[in-house]
């Protein structure tokens, strides 16, 4: 029998993100903030995260290492056909189960190339290559296949970098497989963490952790986290373990939550802003239309991309210059010239000429400076301005000061002209 050490022990997790690019910038790792979720619906906490380089000799350092603190190590990236993809490689080379080409994994790729009309080049045979003794697992997305083997008392799963191939394959084979290995542990050591989350728009990180000060109790086995982004702060509450008394506390913590942000919190768990501003749509039965200058289309895009959105949503358009914003918007020639277009007036001209040509009960207008280039001494760089037009001379504007590069000026603008559409939905669902 093992140890109650060894048996809490076994519940403990390490992520593995492979690839250069999560080192230099050019990508952020997303895959373990999924994994962990996964991973505590079932009482497995991920106490460590690694990120490695594509350098075999790199890869098997930091998987040694994971598998002397971690009883579960799941790696994602470096199963594709390229040269520098060699996480089978360096698996191979730690555990000494030599890698082979396997008759599942071959025909499960085969079939998906086949699915989109081609065949596999010798660059993509090598992801057929799995260490002997290891448990294939499908990728029912994408090409490359999976595996899960077991070395020195440590379940190692490596799993592609693609976070749709990574998702659906923790989904439908890393999440059960890990069940079938944790049969036999205390059920003392298998209490699934449950996390409720809120999304907060518009208050800093500072304000929101003074508003929360002393929320949880002392000694009581909840986590109160926060995390910052261009999307706003996110507020989570986390615990571990199962029963009316957590989910009461848990409950009960939430509507303090609820209590003391109040208004600034814009959505709940999975949902995000583009969501709830649908929903608010539909449920009034609105229509709008967005002028986009600064944020070059990025508005309509987030607001598409949530399906049955051609119910509420009837055109966007991005009105960058000066001659795009008269044509396509009627704002006057003198307007500019007189204001600027970054400039409350031309926001406001913007939101109505969008609304009136579009014939929609509202319309969302931005424009501002974005950078690197563009400011003055009266306009600095994340100045921004945003518009909406409801009709009947329901029109208001917001002055934004926003900081960060230019992709994060972008992102927030867009953010805030959501939320504004929002707070005025709820505002007309209240009359």
């Amino acid at each position: 029998m093992r140890s109650s050490a060894s048996s809490v022990r076994s519940q403990i997790a390490e992520t593995i993100a492979v690839g250069s690019e999560l080192l230099v910038g050019g990508r952020s790792d997303s895959n373990s903030l999924f994994i962990t979720d996964a991973l505590g619906t079932i009482g497995v906490e991920v106490r460590f995260k690694s990120i490695v380089g594509d350098d075999q000799s790199d890869i098997a350092h930091v998987v040694k290492a994971a598998c002397r603190r971690a009883r579960i190590v799941i790696m994602t990236g470096g199963l594709g056909p390229t040269v520098d993809d060699c996480t089978r490689e360096a698996v191979a080379a730690i555990t000494g189960f030599r890698l082979a080409r396997r008759k599942e994994a071959l025909e499960g790729m085969r079939a998906r190339l086949a699915q989109w009309g081609r065949i596999p080049n010798t660059g993509q045979l090598r992801q057929a290559l799995i260490p002997s003794g290891a448990r294939v697992l499908l990728n029912p997305v994408g090409s490359a296949p999976g595996f899960a083997l077991t070395w020195r008392g440590t379940h190692i799963i490596a799993l592609p970098g693609v976070p749709g191939e990574m998702r659906a394959m923790v989904q439908q084979s890393v999440i059960p497989y890990v069940i079938t290995q944790l049969e036999g542990t205390p059920s003392q050591c298998r209490q699934p963490l449950t996390r409720m989350i809120f999304h907060t728009w518009g208050m800093p990180e500072a304000d929101v952790d003074a508003r929360l000060m002393g929320l949880v109790p002392i000694r009581m086995p909840v986590a109160l986290g926060l995390l910052a982004s261009p999307a706003g702060v996110l507020v989570s509450l986390t615990t571990k373990g199962e029963g009316r008394l957590k989910e009461g506390a848990l409950a009960a913590l939430a509507d303090k939550v609820r209590g003391r942000l109040g208004e600034w919190i814009y959505a709940e768990g999975q949902d995000t802003m583009e969501q709830v501003v649908g929903r608010l749509l539909c449920e009034q039965k609105r229509t709008v239309a967005v002028a986009e200058s600064c944020t070059g289309g990025l508005i309509g895009q987030r607001l598409t991309q949530v399906p049955g959105s051609s119910e509420y949503v009837d055109r966007a358009a991005v009105c960058y210059s000066n001659r795009a914003k008269i044509e396509m918007l009627g704002v006057s020639e003198k307007l500019l010239e007189s204001h600027g277009a970054v400039s409350q007036e031309v926001a406001a001209a913007m939101a109505k000429g969008m609304r009136e040509r579009a014939g929609v009960s509202v319309a969302l207008s931005v424009t501002g400076i974005a950078g690197p280039g563009g400011a003055t001494d009266n306009k600095p760089i994340g100045l921004v301005y945003i518009g909406l037009d409801g009709g009947n001379d329901d029109v208001m504007t917001k002055e934004f000061r926003f900081h960060g590069d230019r992709s994060v000026i972008r992102q927030r603008a867009a953010q805030a002209a959501l939320d504004m559409l929002r707070r005025w939905l709820v505002g007309r669902g209240r009359t």
